[in-house]
């Protein structure tokens, strides 16, 4: 059998009763794609890729009819159905995941990167947070198609030489990156469940605080800082339950707790809630690095400065004496 031109999966599980799977489930859920290819890079809380090409010649299946297969087994052993996107590298199976249903396989082609990105907004291409998306729009870049198309010298000047490469890369389908199994977590992941259909927006609002704070710690235990947050809430419509999803770019990366919390009122805001029935919010730091070489504005705010400065002293005291031991005023009633 001939290397097949789709050999990258980038799945997304989601349990049939509706929310992502469980940590435990999860677990599960890597390692029954470990019993397809051992090049299984996880993406926690509910993704994982999977690089299948020498999995389809040992199989003799195409990617379609193993993602099926995989399907049926995460159906029937874990109660979980996946969306699978394939594609010839991570960057556009992850971007084909996003137009597949659960229970579907939308599969990208090798050769066929360019016209399937092409009608895309740019603002959807990896690597573009809200602010680059609005300077391009400027000069008319307003698609990924057109993004493609410009000259890579006139990018370079708009959004910087490397950036503009890169920017330029991927807009034709290029990913120079590989599925790294076991690879270091590209993102943390949070969530908190309501017992009922919660109404009020303030106990939407503190369920925020604690995932920020959560995760800021996380961030900082671990030496990372995050560069966008992606905000799901899972709320009851006509029809049963819906989940929302929004992504937003910080203003630097960072751990900070409060620039966390601060952008993530400013995403749950965007949904324009009205009375909404909420029953579940998650909250995921992506685009993770190293803390210590990240770059950081400097700021002559004492206000900014003092604030670090207690988070350091609190996550001391946490560490000393357990994660309850100082926590925010909002949550502290």
């Amino acid at each position: 059998m001939t290397e097949d031109p789709a050999g990258v999966l980038c799945l997304r599980f989601r349990r049939t009763a509706g929310g992502p799977p469980g940590s435990a489930a999860y677990a599960e859920l890597l390692s029954l794609l470990g019993a397809f290819t051992p090049v299984v890079e996880a993406a926690p809380p509910d993704g994982a890729l999977a690089d299948v090409g020498g999995a389809l010649r040992y199989f003799g299946r195409d990617v379609e009819d193993l993602a099926s297969l995989i399907r049926v087994r995460a159906l029937a052993l874990h109660g979980v159905d996946c969306a699978v996107g394939a594609g010839p590298n991570p960057m556009v199976a992850r971007m084909a995941a996003r137009r597949a249903a659960p229970g579907t396989t939308f599969v990208v082609a090798r050769g066929e990167e360019a016209a399937f990105l092409a009608p895309l907004p740019a603002a959807a291409l990896e690597g573009v947070g809200t602010s680059m998306a609005r300077t391009l729009c400027g000069y008319g870049l307003d698609s990924v198609g057109r993004v493609a198309a410009a000259p890579l010298a006139t990018l370079q000047r708009i959004t910087g030489v490397r950036t503009g490469r890169e920017l330029w890369e991927r807009a034709r389908g290029i990913d120079r990156t590989r599925v790294v199994p076991n690879a270091a977590a590209r993102s943390f992941a949070a969530e908190r469940s309501f017992p009922h259909d919660e109404l009020a927006p303030e106990q939407h609002r503190r369920a925020l605080l604690s995932l920020t704070e959560e995760l800021g710690a996380r961030l900082r235990g671990e030496g990372q800082v995050c560069r966008s947050l992606a905000l799901s809430v899972r709320y009851a419509d006509r029809t049963g339950y819906a989940t929302l999803t929004r992504s937003r770019t910080l203003g630097e990366p960072t751990a900070h707790s409060a620039a966390l919390t601060a952008l993530a009122y400013r995403i749950h805001e965007s949904f324009g809630f009205q009375r909404a029935r909420v029953r579940g919010i998650a909250l995921r730091a992506e685009g993770l690095a190293d803390a210590a070489r990240a770059s950081r504005q400097l700021t002559f705010d004492p206000a900014d400065e003092r604030s670090h400065r207690i988070e350091e002293v609190a996550d001391r005291l946490r560490e000393r004496f357990g994660p309850g031991a100082v926590k925010p005023a909002g949550l502290a009633a």
